[in-house]
């Protein structure tokens, strides 16, 4: 039975400026407070990896949610996000993988969040309402 209300499309589209915006804010913080890849880039270094990598942030927390708002490429967004998250979760909070919070929460909640929304923005597509629906 469809119901008037009900809609894939509509869905969709909030799924993507849910995921989207909420990123788009960790993205925004770091392109005002770039002192913050210093930290990504000392972890990085501590895993053996190449610094330049910390710019990769800008790709999973500006590009990838402008993709994705937009719907443009949105399921290379969501995997970028995807990406990004799994490198945040190594990189940042490998300690907490087990951890819940004092309310009895996952201390990675949001982390996890992130990156299965971006899995399920892969997964869905765009929908109708995007400026290049998948």
């Amino acid at each position: 039975m469809n119901l008037p209300f009900q809609s894939d499309t509509f869905g969709k589209l909030t799924l993507r400026l849910t995921v989207g915006f909420l990123m788009l804010f960790h993205g925004v913080h770091k392109l005002f407070n770039p002192s913050s890849l210093d930290f990504i880039g000392k972890r990085l270094a501590d895993m053996n990896l190449p610094q330049v990598l910390a710019y990769g942030v800008y790709v999973g927390e500006v590009i990838a949610p402008l993709m994705i708002i937009l719907g443009v490429f949105s399921r290379l967004g969501g995997l970028f996000v995807v990406g990004n998250m799994i490198f945040a979760i190594m990189l940042a909070h490998r300690d907490q993988l087990y951890s819940l919070t004092d309310h009895g929460g996952h201390a990675l909640e949001l982390q996890v969040f992130f990156l299965l929304t971006g899995l399920v923005v892969f997964f869905l597509g765009s929908g109708r309402f995007a400026v290049k629906p998948d």
